[in-house]
């Protein structure tokens, strides 16, 4: 029995790029002028791993037109279950070059500027430069640069987003410009350590802990040798819930629920929680709580060595 004939796709002439055919699906949920307001949109994205490049490639679809995009690190084989942009061909290659390859590939009459080095003081002002909304792809461990991207964002009355995958779930907290601040919320001060601001982190994040009652979370979940179990399916959750967020704000129209408001969605359990709270991680449960997982990681195994996802 012969085998099937290939069809022939290479070389064949690629059709004109029309942005308002591309995008006319959107319309009956946005207005052509809405459409157009997107179109101008500018949005910051730090870090292009398991979140970062698929809020990219997300808000690309929703036809944003412009993106600064910051990530110092390269594919590699263990980022293949949740990153966006890992595949065989591009490992070993920039995160941020694939990503920006990838949006033209969607549209190419969008603007991408890449940073591929780490965000610090002496580029933040360049990473932020024209950027309407900010949105938090960093490594869930690089609190560092978390809180300096989410300080500089509010000096300069932006709005500043991040929302992460928790096991099988996906964790929202808003940060508008003029009310609670990012270091309030989490309870995180100089002079603290790494590990325990991303203790705070984990526990402001996801306050109910809905996911804890599938994870095994004393095996998988390190702070001090920064890893953690994290799955795709997660990433697409975390990616949806931010860019309707970041859609209602860059159009003025919806309400968002800033800081101290949570939302956590867990599609494991098929439970949606959200929540306020008021003092922040500063609370005398969410106190307890951080305790509680400080006391995990002190009993957890020495000798796990499972790779730390970015």
């Amino acid at each position: 029995m012969e085998s099937p004939a290939a069809t022939q796709i290479a070389g064949e002439p690629r059709p004109a790029f029309d942005y308002h055919e591309a995008f006319s699906r959107n319309i009956g949920l946005f207005t052509l002028e809405e459409q157009e307001r997107l179109r101008r949109g500018h949005v910051a994205i730090a870090g292009m791993g398991g979140v970062g490049g698929v809020h990219l490639i997300t808000l690309a679809r929703t036809g944003i037109g412009n993106f600064t995009i910051a990530d110092p690190d390269r594919f590699e084989l263990a980022n293949m279950n949740r990153q966006y942009g890992a595949r065989v061909d591009t490992i070993g290659r920039s995160k941020v070059e694939v990503m920006a390859e990838e949006v033209q590939r969607i549209n190419p009459e969008a603007v991408v500027r890449v940073l591929n080095e780490p965000i610090g003081a002496e580029n933040i002002d360049a990473f932020l430069d024209g950027a309407e909304l900010v949105l938090d792809g960093l490594d869930f461990f690089a609190m560092p640069a978390r809180r300096l991207v989410f300080r500089a964002a509010r000096a300069r009355g932006v709005w500043a987003l991040t929302a992460g995958p928790h096991a099988l779930s996906a964790a929202l907290v808003c940060f508008s410009p003029t009310g609670m601040r990012f270091d309030d919320y989490f309870d995180l001060r100089d002079g603290v350590s790494e590990e325990e601001q991303t203790v705070a982190f984990a526990v402001g994040g996801t306050p109910r802990h809905v996911h804890l009652a599938y994870l095994d979370f004393k095996k998988y979940f390190s702070v001090g040798q920064r890893r953690a179990a994290s799955a795709g399916l997660a990433c697409q959750l975390a990616s949806s819930i931010v860019a309707t967020e970041s859609v209602k704000i860059l159009l003025g129209r919806g309400h968002v629920r800033p800081a101290p408001c949570y939302l956590q969605f867990d599609a494991y359990r098929q439970k949606l929680v959200k929540g306020r709270l008021v003092w922040g991680n500063r609370g005398p449960v969410q106190r307890l709580k951080r305790f509680w997982l400080r006391r995990q990681r002190a009993t957890q195994p020495k000798s796990n060595t499972i790779t730390t996802p970015a």
